[in-house]
C-alpha cells in the first residue's frame, strides 16, 4: 500500500487496514512454515504495510506532519499538550536522572572512602 493512500485514510479504517495485514503476515508465515510458499517478498511488503500504518498512526497521536498533509483531527486528538509543556516535563526528566546519578555518585565515593580508611585501620 502506498503511503498517500495509507495517510488519506481515517482512525477507523487505519486500525482495520492494520488488523487485515497482520492477519494476512501471520497466515502467510504460517503457510512458510509448513512449506506451503515461498511468499518471502510479500513477507517484507506486508512488514513495510505495516510499518508504516503504525507510524501513521503515531503521527496523527503527536500531532506531527498534520499541517503538512491537513488533519486537523490529529491535532485535536493530541490534546493540550504545548511546546512548553513538554520541555517542561522534559526537563523534570533530566534533572531527576542527573539528580540520581549524584546520589549515586556520592554513595560510590562513600563506600571508597570507607574501604580506605578501614585499609588504614587494618595497617595500623
Amino acid at each position: 500500500m502506498e503511503l498517500d493512500k495509507i495517510r488519506n485514510l481515517g482512525p477507523h479504517e487505519l486500525k482495520h487496514e492494520e488488523q487485515q495485514a497482520s492477519e494476512q503476515l501471520f497466515r502467510l508465515r504460517f503457510q512458510m512454515r509448513l512449506g506451503q510458499t515461498e511468499g518471502v517478498k510479500k513477507l517484507r511488503g506486508l512488514k513495510k504495510d505495516i510499518a508504516r500504518i503504525k507510524t501513521i498512526t503515531r503521527e496523527r497521536e503527536l500531532g506531527l506532519n498534520a499541517a503538512l498533509h491537513g488533519h486537523a483531527e490529529s491535532q485535536a486528538e493530541a490534546g493540550p499538550a504545548t511546546k512548553k509543556a513538554k520541555k517542561k516535563t522534559a526537563s523534570k526528566r533530566t534533572s531527576k536522572k542527573t539528580a540520581a546519578k549524584r546520589v549515586v555518585k556520592t554513595g560510590a565515593k562513600k563506600k571508597v572512602a570507607a574501604k580506605k580508611t578501614a585499609k588504614k585501620k587494618e595497617a595500623r
